[in-house]
C-alpha cells in the first residue's frame, strides 16, 4: 500500500472513530490554554485538568497571575512535575504579556515562541486550538504513530511535523492532530501494538511481522 493510500485509510478510520474532537485541556480563554499546555509538558492532560481549576480560580488572566507569589504557583502546580521551571515560566510569561501585549496572548508563532517555557509545540497548540490557525502540533503520540504508519522516518519531531503537513490537507490539520492523539492513547499505545495489532497498523501493513521500534524525538 502506497503512502497516499495509507493516508486516505487513516483519515477514514479516524473520522469514523472520532467524529467529535473536543480540546483535551480545559480552559476558558487563550491565556488559560497557554498555561495549561505549558503545564502538560511531561504530564498527562488528565492531571493538568485536575490542577488548573485551583490555579485559574485565582488567576485567569496574566494581570491576576502577577498578584500570586512564585511559591504559591509552585505549590499549586507541583503535581504536574517540573514545578520549579514551570512556575518561573508562568510568572515570567505573564509579566511579558502584561508589559508587551496589554495582557493578551499574541496571535503569532514568533511572539509565542519568545515567551518563557513556550516552545514550537506549545505555540502550535495555542495557534491551532486557541486561534484556529492551521497547525500540526506533534506530541509523543503523533510522533510514534506517524512512524508505525510509515508516514515519516521518525528522525525527530520537527521532521515528523514537516512530513505530516506534506501528506495531509492543510484544512484538516487542526482536527486531525487531535484525532491521532486520541487514537494513540486508546488503540496504539507506546507499550502495546508496536505496529502489529491496532486497526490502522494492520490495515496499513497487513504482512508486517516484526514490531516497529520508534524514535522518541
Amino acid at each position: 500500500m502506497k503512502k497516499k493510500q495509507r493516508s486516505e485509510l487513516i483519515l477514514k478510520v479516524l473520522e469514523e472513530i472520532y467524529p467529535q474532537v473536543p480540546i483535551p485541556l480545559k480552559h476558558k480563554n487563550n491565556y488559560e490554554l497557554l498555561i495549561a499546555v505549558l503545564l502538560s509538558a511531561q504530564c498527562t492532560d488528565e492531571r493538568v485538568n485536575k490542577v488548573t481549576p485551583e490555579l485559574f480560580s485565582r488567576a485567569s488572566t496574566p494581570y491576576k497571575m502577577q498578584d500570586i507569589s512564585l511559591e504559591d504557583i509552585y505549590n499549586i502546580i507541583r503535581p504536574c512535575g517540573l514545578a520549579p521551571k514551570k512556575s518561573k515560566a508562568i510568572l515570567g510569561l505573564s509579566n511579558i504579556l502584561v508589559e508587551k501585549f496589554k495582557g493578551n496572548v499574541p496571535e503569532s508563532f514568533d511572539e509565542l515562541e519568545k515567551l518563557p517555557g513556550v516552545g514550537h509545540k506549545t505555540a502550535s497548540v495555542v495557534m491551532s486550538q486557541g486561534f484556529g490557525h492551521p497547525a500540526f502540533p506533534v506530541d509523543t503520540h503523533i510522533h510514534r504513530l506517524a512512524q508505525r504508519w510509515g508516514l515519516t522516518n521518525g528522525k525527530n519531531v520537527t521532521q515528523t511535523e514537516k512530513d505530516l503537513k506534506k501528506i495531509f490537507p492543510r484544512e484538516l490539520w487542526n482536527r486531525l492532530h487531535l484525532q491521532i492523539i486520541f487514537y494513540g492513547r486508546e488503540f496504539c499505545k507506546a507499550r502495546s501494538c508496536f505496529g502489529l495489532i491496532c486497526e490502522i497498523c494492520t490495515a496499513c501493513y497487513p504482512k508486517r511481522k516484526m514490531p516497529i521500534k520508534t524514535q522518541k524525538s
